[in-house]
């Protein structure tokens, strides 16, 4: 009966099928006869996903050569960007088979390389196709975990970090469901926070730019967008990587009185976040003359307001920094 078992499909053949079954997705208006082709393209894609996840994960233990052909299918067919482009056009469970095989290959390490980021660092348009998921909301949460693999790799984010694209996040923040959003600023932040050497020296050369649209976030009329970025901007303006970009930011009067004005915000827990960034232009022991005005100009105002401010909040070092701060204005 051996003579009737199907040969295992290597994997090359499985890229192919793949590859052919993704082509034969309906793209024409739905008859019966497209609908019935339609379906088993469906079923093809969700077969060969599976499959090819079976080479990845394994019984217990994967194939090691096994796994090293299917990569280097995936990278010759340029399958990834494939996949990424055409998720919302599968079954469910296939979408989250694309997932797991994109991490997990994402994942692979040979010695000290990583062949599938070296071979993303070639195809940014990969990159940019798992960023626009957010545009859909049916796969936005699927790409974003693909791009959140992506990002923990700093040739990767900094492919993002340098592009137009990256400054779609604020869009996909203000403008999609609360998941999304979420979603969104989690990669966001990501994208500013892992790699910071990196990062520092964009900041520093892109000043302008990035914080006039970071600072939409921050007056946002979204409560939850609001308080991430400014709990986000403090942990960028108090990392010592972004010292230069942390004495541009303070020497800044607008900056000053927009966090002036946060203080007095309606929600407590906003109050809090940009006390944490109002501390800054305050503790600052080198103050430029216009920051110093402001501060002067509203001593008395300021001191009365921070004496009763957050007085229920049992936090020893919260109650040390408000101290330090009365003392600073009151010396001014």
């Amino acid at each position: 009966m051996n003579f009737f078992k199907t040969k295992p499909r290597t994997p090359p053949d499985l890229v192919r099928g793949l590859r052919d079954a993704i082509n034969r997705l309906e793209s024409g208006a739905p008859g019966g006869e497209t609908r019935r082709k339609a379906s088993l393209a469906t079923e093809d894609v969700s077969k060969n996903l599976q499959q090819i996840k079976g080479i990845l994960y394994g019984d217990g233990e994967p194939a090691p050569e096994l796994v090293a052909q299917l990569a280097q299918e995936t990278y010759n067919t340029d399958l990834l960007l494939l996949l990424v482009q055409n998720i919302s056009r599968f079954e469910f469970e296939a979408r989250k088979d694309v997932v797991q095989i994109f991490n997990n290959l994402l994942r692979r390490q040979i010695g000290s390389r990583w062949p599938t980021v070296e071979y993303l660092s070639g195809k940014p348009e990969v990159i940019f196709a798992a960023l626009g998921g957010y545009e859909n909301e049916e796969v936005a949460l699927n790409t974003g975990m693909i791009l959140k693999e992506m990002l923990r790799h700093e040739q990767l984010a900094k492919i993002l970090l340098h592009s137009e694209q990256f400054y779609k996040f604020p869009h996909y923040i203000e403008t999609t469901t609360f998941g999304i959003s979420c979603d969104a600023f989690a990669n966001l932040k990501e994208t500013l926070t892992r790699h910071k050497p990196m990062v520092a020296e964009y900041l520093d050369k892109n000043y302008d730019r990035f914080f006039s649209s970071f600072t939409t976030l921050i007056l946002s009329n979204n409560y939850v967008t609001k308080r991430q970025s400014l709990k986000l901007l403090g942990e960028i303006l108090l990392d010592r990587a972004n010292f230069n970009v942390m004495t541009r930011y303070i020497a800044n009067e607008a900056n000053l009185k927009m966090m002036m004005n946060l203080l007095r915000d309606k929600s407590k827990n906003i109050q809090f976040e940009a006390f944490h960034v109002f501390k800054v232009f305050v503790a600052n022991p080198k103050k430029p003359p216009q920051i110093e005005n402001i501060l002067r100009r509203n001593k008395e105002k300021l001191l009365n307001f921070l004496k009763s401010f957050h007085n229920d909040k049992e936090d020893e070092q919260f109650s040390d920094e408000k101290q330090f701060l009365i003392v600073q204005i009151q010396n001014l």
